[in-house]
């Protein structure tokens, strides 16, 4: 039997539950279990199965007692902006809907005639985006406004799975700062903007930070599991414990690549500058008071629905090998243009922009997955410069971490465009970085320098140089 520290990581299309445990100074993961996330219409929304989802962690946590495995800590991660309302009773007020449902349409325009789009960022420093937290309270305000007088209780994804888990309910400090409610200085509720959109402040919890541990299971839990353990808050947002989980370098732009590109730079201070504003880069809480200054980019959330669209036939490795072989079609979309967000089908979308733009329609699989990339490339080169400009230097390296590390392809786009050297790796950042949250709370790992340094040496990584300069 084997000691270990299990992160939850679920993601947008699936969710993980991973062991992880030091093992001659080099982190060691064991994938226990591995489940699909999908939205599910309910009540007239998109909304997330958080029930399923519970069920699925649970299972993941017997399994690895089957496996041999003795856990002794556990955190959860996800996305980001969702959150759940709880009545005095604790239950359930509203379905966990999706930031992909369109209900936000508008909101912001009505927020902005409250608090001036200035003012909210120079306060917050978030970038601005439809599905914001803030901006879905307010569609809640406005539509169910008798919901909002009868909750108690805010918590966003993985607070409430923490709360499944312990009984106790907390605001963790990564995910919070994504709602666009968090003041960036402060680094607490922002009481009068609540105030100003005549939102209640007393449903919002206490705000603690990563590393630190609200206690242990429920007993229902120890009993059904046959054993405790303790459990620690990893950063919750999943970007958040993602970019810990880059390793030890000077100085570089990272991109945490899956479903969203998110692409940046860590820094030790808010940039709430209005040329940031200008360029919409947010300030988000990291691990330490650390922010990453960072611009969130559609990602690879337009190859996940293509492949959809094809009825899976062909695997995003397939993807990759069929772009490669048209060389000669090019052709570019706006990524972040809102009309990829949530399509009835992205394939067909991707064309009628190319017609409405002057373009060639991509036809075939490799056409359609080759613009994706190619646009991709360029909305990262583009954001690299404007991180530039803002920061008045060059950088000279990109390290990309998560799943959309390991497309080859891609990673050498990015480094032909770019002309900047591109560190792939590793894949699995964000169970990685959820698990470090929890072995320095252990002290088996003292700090996030020790920690990088480790997970430079215990994962392999891929360096891609511009092609013609030697690799």
């Amino acid at each position: 039997m084997h000691s270990c520290s299990l992160a939850v990581d679920i993601g947008a299309s699936s969710g993980r539950v991973i062991a992880g445990f030091l093992q001659d100074k080099k982190i060691i993961l064991d994938e226990v279990y591995r489940f699909e996330n999908r939205l599910i219409q309910k009540n007239g929304y998109f909304c997330w199965d958080i029930e399923k989802l519970f069920a699925e962690v649970k299972k993941g946590i017997h399994l690895t007692k089957k496996k041999g495995l003795i856990p002794v800590s556990i955190g959860v991660d996800t996305w980001a902006v969702d959150f759940v309302l709880l009545d005095e009773n604790d239950h359930l007020l509203m379905d966990a809907v999706s930031y992909r449902d369109p209900r936000t349409d508008g909101m912001m325009d009505e927020v902005f005639s409250i608090i001036s789009k200035e003012l909210l960022y120079l306060e917050t420093g978030i970038q601005f985006q439809k599905f914001n937290s803030i901006y879905q309270l307010y569609y809640v305000k406005k539509k169910y406004p008798e919901l909002l007088e009868k909750a108690k209780t805010f918590l966003m994804i993985p607070d409430y799975f923490h709360y499944l888990l312990t009984g106790v309910k907390v605001n963790e400090y990564t995910n919070a700062t994504t709602t666009q409610l968090i003041n960036a200085f402060t680094k607490k509720w922002d009481r009068d903007l609540l105030k100003k959109l005549d939102i209640n402040d007393q449903m919002f919890q206490q705000i603690l930070l990563p590393k630190e541990s609200i206690g242990c299971l429920r007993p229902q839990l120890v009993e059904e599991f046959g054993f405790d353990m303790e459990v620690i808050l990893p950063a919750t947002h999943d970007t958040a414990s993602a970019v810990l989980a880059v390793p030890e370098t000077d100085e570089t732009i990272f991109i945490s690549s899956g479903t969203w590109s998110l692409m940046g730079v860590e820094n030790r201070f808010p940039i709430c500058i209005t040329k940031a504003l200008d360029y919409n880069f947010t300030n988000e809480g990291g691990f330490d008071y650390r922010y990453r200054f960072l611009k969130n980019i559609m990602g690879l959330w337009m190859i996940q629905e293509v492949k959809r669209n094809y009825k899976d036939q062909y695997s995003f490795a397939d993807f990759s090998d069929m772009a490669a072989k048209e060389k000669h079609f090019y052709a570019i979309v706006d990524v972040d243009d809102d009309r990829f967000l949530k399509p009835n089908n992205m394939i067909r979308e991707i064309q009628l922009y190319c017609k409405e733009t002057g373009q060639s329609e991509p036809t075939t699989p490799g056409q359609v997955a080759k613009c994706v990339f190619d646009s991709l490339a360029i909305s990262y080169k583009n954001t690299i410069e404007q991180i530039e400009e803002i920061y008045e230097k060059n950088f000279n390296q990109i390290n990309i971490i998560g799943g959309g590390s390991k497309n080859n392809l891609l990673n050498q786009l990015i480094s032909d465009i770019t002309e900047k050297e591109v560190i792939a790796g590793p894949s699995e950042a964000t169970a990685i970085g959820n698990i470090i949250s929890q072995l320095i709370a252990l002290e088996q790992i003292e700090d996030i320098h020790e920690a990088r340094n480790i997970i430079k040496n215990s994962f392999v990584l891929k360096t891609f140089r511009k092609r013609g300069g030697g690799k």
